[in-house]
């Protein structure tokens, strides 16, 4: 396979809550949640979180075969875990992230979305398929209140965070390796050109394999600088890992 990465923070900022990790089957992003200025019962930030939960998913997805559902089942209680006895695990805006991951096998390509970091893959057919979790586009309100009622249940949406029964709400996909030439694997700051200024799916998938993510985080900032999306920040970190498939 060959992996090829780009990431850069929101303008203005320090290094971001994206993280991107790969290894020689395999590659993750993470995109933490933006505090949102209520209490997190928590001791730990945000940034800590996102970089600890890419070494547990890293190590695990490193050393074992498990399915990817039971990948970051593990990893997130491996996390609580970690936060000892000064944090509250119990409330709804402790630190948490969006997890997107891909495996390729030598007879699979293995995918999995956890809240809304999309992952798309180009089949040798030359169809871009999207794997997806939608769930936060559909929600009955955003404010700060809203979400903090909505996380991690079902009549809302899901992300990591301090309940590993998150894993199993994860929109996962499996394809043969054989029908696959490319994997894509996105933070939403990095799908913004398809989500919110009219570009289609199969149009970010050509770009980010004919002129590479670093082109298409600057397309989107251009994008950013003229008009703000409708929904969301006016500018997000953004991360990007393709990974196209040899025979």
């Amino acid at each position: 396979m060959e992996i090829t990465c780009a990431t850069a923070p929101t303008p203005g900022t320090g290094d971001g809550d994206d993280y991107a990790l790969t290894g020689n089957t395999w590659a993750l992003v993470l995109d933490g949640a933006t505090a949102n200025g209520l209490p997190t019962g928590c001791s730990h930030t945000v940034a800590w979180y996102v970089r600890q939960l890419a070494g547990h998913l890293g190590t695990l997805l490193a050393t074992t075969t498990v399915p990817l559902p039971e990948v970051l089942r593990a990893g997130i209680a491996d996390l609580a875990a970690a936060h000892g006895q000064t944090c509250d695990m119990a409330c709804p805006d402790s630190p948490s992230s969006t997890v997107a991951a891909a495996r390729i096998t030598s007879d699979l390509v293995e995918l999995l979305v956890l809240c809304d970091s999309p992952i798309l893959v180009l089949t040798h057919t030359g169809d871009v398929l999207v794997v997806i979790d939608t769930r936060t586009h559909h929600l009955p309100g955003y404010t700060p209140a809203d979400l903090s009622k909505l996380r991690n249940s079902d009549s809302g949406f899901w992300v990591a965070s301090a309940r590993p029964e998150a894993a199993d709400r994860a929109v996962t996909r499996t394809l043969p390796r054989a029908e696959v030439a490319a994997v894509a694997v996105l933070t939403d700051g990095a799908s913004r050109l398809a989500d919110h200024y009219g570009w289609s799916w199969e149009q970010l998938m050509h770009t980010l394999l004919e002129k590479g993510p670093a082109e298409v985080i600057r397309l989107t900032r251009e994008q950013e600088a003229i008009k703000a999306p409708e929904r969301g920040k006016p500018h997000d970190d953004a991360t990007a890992i393709v990974i196209r498939l040899t025979s």
